[in-house]
């Protein structure tokens, strides 16, 4: 769901408060302030977060609830040839369980990219076998001129892994 107004995390805090399952994905930044710069886990995309609910919950809420009229849900829009309604966009649990798997790591490897940077290249479908990623599945990429395991939720966004060595993958293909 996108959030208004970089509201991410007040939603993200009152979802939690309602055992409501969400994610935010986080990375640390530098954040400076009038005194000083520190290192802060702040939202790595803003005004984005993952809600694990059905529609007529969140309906409501955004209904009956202050905290969460910034919710929008995102919508999936049919190419212009196709004679189809806008439908809300969703993402698997297999496939949210191995994105939250390959960002939850902070140790420097993990890229958030853009757009533009992963859509048009193929790449083969492999598996991490070893190390802080392993399990993680995603597809061999060439980004930036180096060589990635690119993790996608599709139409949402996709992070890229660094510095993996050859023998830690398996190909899946």
């Amino acid at each position: 769901m996108r959030v208004t107004y970089n509201r991410e995390l007040v939603v993200r805090d009152f979802l939690n408060s309602l055992d409501i399952e969400n994610y935010v994905p986080m990375k640390y930044d530098v954040v400076e302030t009038r005194w000083s710069r520190k290192m802060e886990l702040v939202p790595a995309v803003h005004n984005l977060i993952f809600v694990h609910s059905v529609k007529e919950v969140l309906l409501d809420l955004k209904r009956t609830r202050t905290e969460c009229l910034s919710l929008r849900f995102m919508m999936k829009r049919p190419l212009p040839d196709e004679d189809k309604p806008s439908e809300i966009m969703t993402v698997s649990d297999r496939d949210m369980e191995n994105f939250i798997k390959a960002v939850s790591v902070q140790n420097g490897q993990v890229v958030f990219l853009d757009y533009t940077d992963y859509i048009a290249k193929e790449g083969k479908r492999v598996k991490i076998a070893e190390g802080p990623f392993a399990g993680v599945e995603g597809k061999l990429k060439r980004i930036k001129k180096n060589k990635c395991v690119v993790v996608e939720i599709e139409g949402i966004m996709a992070v890229a892994i660094t510095n993996l060595t050859p023998r830690s993958l398996i190909l899946l293909d």
